[in-house]
């Protein structure tokens, strides 16, 4: 139940005041796992493997201390994961730089634009006209709807403070070395494969709360469900496509393309059917993010109260009955001790 209350009071906190303007917590990470990375730094795998486990095991552990000092302090719980919820969701900043985008090229500022794009993903916006430069938009909407809003939520109903804190140090990691250059080519691959695993469910859940939300934007179900189907794992990402399958469908646009980056450029499998997205397309893309986020929550508190406990039954049952299984041999053993050591009696006796 503490758990459940926090994620709503988190969330709740996140759509009234947004992120931190200063001190956010996420940025003191951010700059900690910097200082670590200059520290552990060889352009090979077993060093990105060691700097990966200690900046997420740090926070796993945090928030595993903090669930054990709190567990019979429901209040203190319920208020510890409301902050934490509040610290690692980004939906409101995302819904409202994706309205602020629109809004700019509606306007026709283009150089506002490309200045604002660098709040939303890392391309270089610098050629970018409307139509890339809302596409762009529509994709970083989707893929972060699942990295800011639904993956968090999930982790924190499944593994409260620790899910919570380690699933956000995971995926900002990813952000900081898990892209592909010529620095992190291998120190940075074990960071971006444990984002993929811990991504896996939580953006095909968003795919599919994405269609089912579809219709609140004037999209189509049935379009994006097929779209979502046939186009998903087009995408070089195992988890990206899943989103922006799914949000293409539901906008009837058609993402993918050429990408460019800054010193490096990839060409990425059409998504969808239809135009182009243009700038009135990302009020849509926002408003179906806001409400992706609703249901997501609404699921990540209800788990507690129900698949939560459940799990947890069996589990105490399976742990209750393997504890079982073994008393009997205990207690045969210790019938043997004695045995034995009557035995050592009859001897010692018989040996008057």
């Amino acid at each position: 139940m503490a758990n459940a209350v926090g994620l709503l009071a988190g969330y709740a906190l996140d759509r009234v005041l947004g992120d931190p303007r200063r001190w956010h917590p996420v940025a003191g990470f951010g700059q900690a796992a910097g200082a670590l990375e200059r520290r552990l730094y060889r352009p090979d795998r077993t060093a990105g493997t060691a700097f990966t486990a200690l900046a997420v095991g740090g926070p796993v552990l945090l928030g595993a201390v903090a669930a054990a000092a709190t567990r019979h302090r429901p209040v203190t719980r319920a208020v510890l994961v409301a902050a934490g919820t509040w610290t690692v969701l980004g939906g409101r900043t995302l819904q409202h730089e994706a309205t602020v985008m629109g809004r700019t090229l509606r306007d026709g500022d283009l150089p506002a634009a490309r200045r604002r794009l660098g709040h939303l993903c890392g391309r270089d916006p610098s050629t970018l006209g409307e139509s890339e430069l809302a596409r762009a938009t529509v994709e970083s909407v989707a893929e972060n709807t699942s990295d800011a809003v639904v993956a968090p939520l999930l982790w924190g109903a499944i593994a409260g403070l620790p899910g919570l804190l380690g699933y956000r140090a995971a995926n900002t990691l990813d952000a900081m070395v898990g892209h592909r250059s010529t620095r992190y080519a291998r120190f940075g691959t074990p960071a971006a494969r444990l984002d993929d695993a811990l991504n896996l469910v939580p953006s095909r859940l968003t795919g599919l709360l994405t269609i089912a939300v579809a219709p609140i934007a004037h999209g189509d179900r049935q379009r994006a469900w097929q779209v979502w189907r046939r186009d998903r794992n087009d995408h070089p990402s195992p988890n990206a496509g899943q989103c922006e399958a799914a949000m293409a469908g539901a906008l009837g646009v058609r993402l993918g393309g050429r990408n460019v980056y800054f010193g490096r450029s990839e060409v990425r499998p059409f998504l969808g059917d239809g135009p182009r997205p243009e700038a009135r397309h990302l009020k849509r893309a926002a408003r179906i993010s806001g409400a992706v986020g609703l249901a997501a929550v609404g699921l990540a508190a209800a788990y507690p109260l129900t698949l939560g406990r459940l799990v947890g039954a069996v589990s105490r049952r399976a742990l209750m009955g393997a504890v079982g299984r073994r008393r009997p041999a205990d207690a045969v053993g210790g019938r043997g001790l004695a045995g034995v050591a009557g035995g050592v009696g009859v001897r010692r006796g018989s040996g008057r």
